[in-house]
């Protein structure tokens, strides 16, 4: 009898910005693509930016938020990948920084440690992607080997990329 080998499994970081909304595109496209999807958000991502019990649905996992105890089981297994969408101004800073205050940005800063394939998609105005800080950030994490697609800005009728983070992964 042969074994199916699992599946890759993908963490999905949600940061709060309002095309959060939408993304159950980025997990479906995931899912179809062959990836088991795991989805990690900042605290103030989970206060209304997307719908939590859908997420939930098309996952069929807990979204995670907060640290476990010590002695619970691990949510979910080991990444193969992870995406950043949307990524914000905050996160992509605290990041770069290390200032692992979060699960979420724990959760990046251990991957990077570990060499595990990261993409991300930000959404940053304008005004605040022309910090320096910001700047000085993007060049860090890239450095750390961490794959961007273009910046997302919030224009009116403009499409955020969602395939394109799974796009960043395959090269």
């Amino acid at each position: 009898m042969t074994q199916q080998a699992e599946k890759p499994f993908l963490y999905v970081v949600v940061c709060a910005a309002g095309i959060a909304t939408d993304v159950s595109k980025l997990i479906t496209a995931a899912q179809e693509r062959g990836w088991e999807v795991g989805v990690i958000a900042t605290p103030v991502a989970m206060n209304g930016f997307f719908d939590t019990a859908a997420v939930e649905t098309l996952t069929g996992r807990p979204i995670r938020s907060a640290w476990r105890t010590p002695g619970d089981p691990r949510p979910f297994p080991s990444p193969d990948a992870v995406v950043v969408a949307p990524a914000t101004f905050n996160t992509v800073n605290k990041w770069a920084a290390g200032l692992a205050d979060t699960l979420a940005v724990a959760t990046l800063c251990e991957a990077c440690g570990l060499g595990v394939p990261v993409a991300v998609l930000p959404c940053v105005a304008d005004a605040l992607a022309a910090h320096p800080a910001y700047q000085d950030s993007l060049i860090r994490l890239r450095g750390m080997g961490v794959r961007f697609g273009p910046p997302f800005a919030g224009e009116p009728g403009a499409e955020f990329g969602w395939e394109q983070a799974l796009d960043l992964l395959a090269r």
